[in-house]
């Protein structure tokens, strides 16, 4: 259902599968052990990993996720031409509400890669998997309160995508230490068209 492979003009982003990822090299990127992961993951629902084997736990089932049509995370890798082509940026995935027609964005990269672009990038080529191959009606992504870094980010692609944010929600997410607030930002399929007609 998913596409196992979407090229952007910088990116490739791979199906987070067994077949396409080693579960060591996610593991060296989320663990305890990465000196920048506190920083990386302070505004994430996740929390650093504890072992190898809770990373390949992590990888099989969202791999299974992908199968049953309830999520698709993707591995994020720069393009030859860019710097550290080829390596594990970070992941980026959607999650599908397929009764309410809507699918919610995520990303995380690592620290080497922030302030490239990378986040509209796949944001905007994730929203046309979204409307124009699983035809749902709205794309969401949410920040915590705080995290100015995605704000920043969100708020660029969101305009270029023609949405809007639609506020802030108490305790509407959570992380390793609780709930917490997030803002949540909405496109809809007919602001996307209108937003993307000329490219």
């Amino acid at each position: 259902m998913f596409p196992d492979r979407i090229e952007t003009e910088r990116l490739v982003l791979e199906a987070f599968t067994p077949e396409n990822v080693d579960a060591l090299e996610v593991y060296q990127h989320t663990s305890q052990r990465n000196p920048d992961v506190e920083e990386i993951t302070d505004y994430l629902s996740w929390v650093p990993h504890r072992t190898p084997k809770e990373t390949l736990d992590f990888l099989r089932s969202q791999a299974e996720a992908r199968r049953e049509g309830e999520d698709a995370t993707y591995v994020i890798r720069p393009k030859r031409g860019e710097p550290e082509a080829g390596e594990f940026a970070g992941m980026t995935g959607m999650h599908p509400d397929w009764e309410r027609r809507t699918a919610t964005f995520g990303m995380w990269l690592r620290k080497p890669f922030w302030g490239r672009g990378y986040s509209g990038e796949r944001a905007a080529a994730l929203a046309e998997v979204a409307f124009e191959r699983l035809d749902l009606e709205l794309v969401a992504v949410d920040h915590h309160a705080g995290n100015e870094k995605s704000r920043r980010a969100i708020e660029k692609y969101v305009e270029r995508l023609g949405g809007r944010h639609e506020g802030l929600l108490r305790n509407g997410g959570t992380d390793g230490d609780g709930p917490v607030d997030v803002h949540r930002y909405t496109v809809t399929r007919e602001e996307w068209t209108e937003a993307t007609k000329d490219e």
